[in-house]
């Protein structure tokens, strides 16, 4: 059996403009890899590489006020259980787990490699963010809206961090698993949804 049906989408509210404390604020770049936003990547996310560009504008505001910037790798060994969902992507070492070349971290970035959708599961995220960048206010982009993104979110927010999410600045393999996610956000975890433009930084500070 299927179901198929069409459901009218809850409304999702979107702030117009967000304001952010740069001292506690790390912006959280999720999976964006060869695999998920190349065309010849193993598990393309069509709407992926849309959203470089206004990652590029957020990391850029974020690096100029003085927040931190985290990235996270989809980091998988060879017969890795969750290739029995997926297939074979995002193998350690590879072509497809690096970050996609505009995106590419900086020194004083910090990446977190997992083996899961959440990127606090098993991972030392939540000492880094506590003990080493300081945030308690989490900025999420990337990919994929519904999986990976949405669970970092869900998990961040039930350790209690305020999670913001630019709705320019994620992506899913379809828009209903888009518009779940963003409805996901904003009613079961209560994080802010807003857009790269909307987010500024109180207390500017250029970090040369």
């Amino acid at each position: 059996m299927r179901i198929k049906e069409v459901v009218e989408t809850p409304e999702i509210e979107v702030k117009e403009r967000v304001t952010l404390d740069p001292s506690r604020t790390a912006v959280v770049v999720v999976d964006m890899q060869n695999d998920f936003v190349r065309r010849n990547g193993r598990l393309y996310v069509p709407d992926a590489e849309k959203t470089i560009e206004p990652i590029l504008r957020l990391l850029k505001k974020a690096r100029e006020a003085g927040a931190r910037v985290i990235y996270t790798q989809d980091w998988h060994f060879k017969d890795d259980p969750e290739f029995r969902i997926w297939g074979e992507h995002c193998v350690a070492d590879t072509w497809g787990a690096e970050v996609v070349e505009e995106l590419k971290p900086q020194p004083n970035d910090v990446v977190v490699r997992k083996r899961r959708y959440d990127a606090f599961f098993g991972t030392d995220l939540d000492y880094v963010l506590r003990h080493v960048v300081k945030a308690d206010i989490l900025v999420i982009t990337g990919t994929v809206a519904n999986i990976c993104v949405l669970h970092t979110a869900g998990s961040a927010a039930l350790n209690w961090y305020r999670v913001i999410v630019p709705i320019d600045a994620v992506s899913a393999l379809n828009r209903f698993d888009y518009l779940a996610a963003l409805r996901q956000v904003s009613f079961l975890y209560r994080g802010d949804l807003t857009t790269v433009e909307g987010i500024t930084f109180e207390g500017v500070k250029t970090v040369s």
